[in-house]
């Protein structure tokens, strides 16, 4: 099982599906994308993972490679090949089919409920899920969906937090990779980032996260693992 994951930004955390990926014994090469690297080679994996980063999903003037990214997803898609997008890729995901990316229209923060919709019930992944859940959220930006995908979750803040399109081309909008260790470690680099995007959070999280974060890092694995079953390796 050959993964190829795909990084937006320096600050990049695996969290439960380098957990999930390295349980199912998966061999991982990581793409630096953001710092100029050249993006994986489609044939040499067999399934592609894109991670979130602080620019929006139109950048293309100071992130020239994201059209090459939303192109090789889709080929990724196309084919039937194992496709994560989480956040930022998740917005990229759905651009790479013919969604419009809402820029700034879906502020969010914290560990946040979400709900599934009744596609997600029956889909291979969100069956893994309970009608409604804990993840955590950073993200201004959202994305109408693609034409043909299936809508499997949402929130009052983001009607679409994660949606399929194909077999197994994932987009969720949700940092459900995100456990404790990698949410103590977002608040270590980006404390100011933080208390201007939530002001107070950061004094109220030694209560949050034994209970909101316990919950969330359940919920995350759980997915994580369901993703991972939808490999299928050459």
């Amino acid at each position: 099982m050959r993964v190829a994951i795909v990084e937006n930004t320096k600050v990049t955390e695996t969290g439960q599906v380098g957990i999930a990926l390295a349980e199912a014994g998966a061999k991982t090469v990581t793409f630096s994308a953001y710092a100029g690297e050249t993006l994986p080679d489609f044939e040499a994996h067999d399934a592609l993972v894109v991670f979130g980063g602080e620019q929006n999903a139109r950048d293309d003037e100071k992130h020239p490679y994201l059209p090459e990214l939303a192109s090789l997803m889709r080929r990724f898609g196309d084919s039937g090949k194992a496709v994560l997008g989480i956040c930022l890729g998740s917005q990229i995901l759905a651009r790479a089919y013919g969604g419009e990316n809402l820029i700034g229209a879906a502020p969010e923060f914290g560990w946040r409920s979400i709900g599934r919709t009744d596609a997600g019930g029956v889909d291979p992944v969100l069956a893994a899920m309970p009608d409604r859940f804990l993840s955590f959220q950073w993200h201004d930006d959202t994305f109408t969906l693609p034409e043909g995908a299936a809508h499997l979750a949402e929130n009052t803040a983001a009607r679409h937090q994660a949606f399929r399109i194909g077999r197994a081309a994932y987009g969720f909008q949700f940092h459900f990779e995100a456990n404790r260790e990698v949410v103590r470690n977002w608040m270590a680099h980006f404390p100011d980032v933080i208390e201007r995007k939530e002001p107070g959070w950061l004094s109220r999280h030694p209560e949050l996260e034994p209970t909101d974060g316990a919950l969330s890092d359940e919920a995350g694995l759980a997915i994580a693992r369901a993703w991972v079953r939808q490999i299928v390796a050459a």
